[in-house]
């Protein structure tokens, strides 16, 4: 999937008592582009064909707050 948009945002979800922790990624319409675990982001991202953004994820999820929106 070619993904021709100008803005993109992650966002990181709390998980459960069971449920794992969750990272969301977002277009600029804020169309769900890819959802993926925040323990396995490499994993989420290639199968989504974003793993461009792997390094990027993994700098920005151990200090993204749960329920923040940024801008990558």
């Amino acid at each position: 999937m070619k993904l021709n948009r100008q803005q993109m945002y992650i966002l990181k979800i709390k998980g459960g008592h069971k449920i794992p922790d969750y990272v969301q990624f977002r277009d600029d319409n804020f169309t769900l582009i890819a959802y993926f675990r925040a323990d396995k982001p490499r994993e989420g991202l290639e199968k989504f064909n974003l793993i461009q953004y792997a390094d990027l994820v993994e700098k920005t999820l151990p200090v993204l707050a749960f329920g923040e929106l940024k801008k990558i």
